[in-house]
């Protein structure tokens, strides 16, 4: 085992055993170096997931802004290695579904150029790897959508709880990748064992259309697929979710949709994650596995109704 230094950031830090946490944030690079001395290795992996353009400026602000600070202070403090947490989508998202995009695919700006979050995300990681030297090795790990259980501020199992809900209107003509959470913590450690300097991995355990991802949710949970089937077309997707928008303003309630989410769904996100399996022996689980265990947590938890 390790000991282990955690920087926690808008609550009181507590420590359990090995671990043990301080309060920082990683825009003061004072409280990261802090925390940072006598540390090995860093893993970085503040980050804010949000699909508002609205959070356009704050997203920059943590994910680039939030890398710089954090990776030189990281330096300053003596650490020889930062494993940065990034997203499969700065390179993992395409308008059609072959070739699957691996690592060296060339990040597709007119796609994410429009969207915050992966932009910042990709920002980050061209900042990352500008700072990586014999001196402070850096690698990024690239996770595709986070399923399983645990995800307490409900930041990646939206689209779960959507279906379980009942609220996917219909199904997009896209795609998603998903990975379970715990493999993903399996992949930050391989990384920094065994990823090389200046490289990034992608971490995905299964590629599936949106309507083969819904069949597999509703054979694990019982509820009924949504009976419409969307065209492939982002500009239909939008134009949907701007009516759902009026309907909602109207009827004084929350859309089923925004346009952002059913523009992007209407994309592959699909990633080939045979690079992290081949150079650092990672090998997620079943995939079904995750999406039982994704569903158990939730109804456990009370996110969503309980089954029949």
């Amino acid at each position: 085992g390790h000991d282990v230094v955690s920087l926690v950031y808008g609550r009181r830090p507590s420590s359990k055993g090995r671990l043990v946490e301080v309060e920082g944030n990683v825009l003061e690079g004072a409280s990261v170096e802090s925390a940072a001395k006598g540390c090995e290795t860093i893993f970085h992996a503040a980050g804010k997931v949000s699909r508002d353009p609205k959070d356009a400026a704050l997203l920059h602000s943590i994910h680039v802004d939030g890398t710089k600070t954090a990776l030189d202070a990281a330096k300053k403090a003596g650490v020889r290695r930062a494993v940065v947490a990034s997203t499969s989508g700065t390179v993992a998202v395409s308008k059609n579904p072959k070739p699957i995009p691996n690592e060296d695919f060339a990040a597709p700006m007119d796609l994410i150029g429009t969207w915050p979050y992966y932009r910042t995300k990709l920002f980050a990681e061209m900042a990352a790897f500008e700072r990586n030297r014999d001196d402070f090795q850096v690698v990024c790990v690239n996770p595709s959508l986070l399923l399983g259980p645990g995800d307490l501020l409900g930041s990646s199992t939206g689209d779960v709880v959507d279906f379980l809900e009942r609220r996917f209107p219909a199904i997009p003509g896209g795609g998603y990748s998903f990975v379970d959470a715990r493999d993903a913590a399996k992949g930050f450690l391989l990384a920094a064992e065994h990823g090389l300097p200046g490289q990034r991995y992608l971490l995905a355990a299964q590629n599936l259309t949106i309507r083969a991802f819904c069949e597999k949710l509703s054979r694990i949970s019982g509820v009924a697929m949504p009976a419409l089937q969307m065209p492939k077309s982002p500009l239909l997707g939008i134009l949907g979710a701007k009516v759902a928008e009026k309907v909602a303003e109207r009827l004084n309630t929350k859309p089923l949709v925004d346009k952002v989410s059913a523009e992007m769904a209407q994309y592959f996100w699909y990633a080939d994650s045979t690079k992290a399996r081949t150079e650092l022996g990672w090998e997620p689980r079943d995939p079904m596995d995750t999406l039982a265990d994704t569903i158990e947590d939730l109804r456990a938890r009370g996110v969503v109704w309980p089954a029949a």
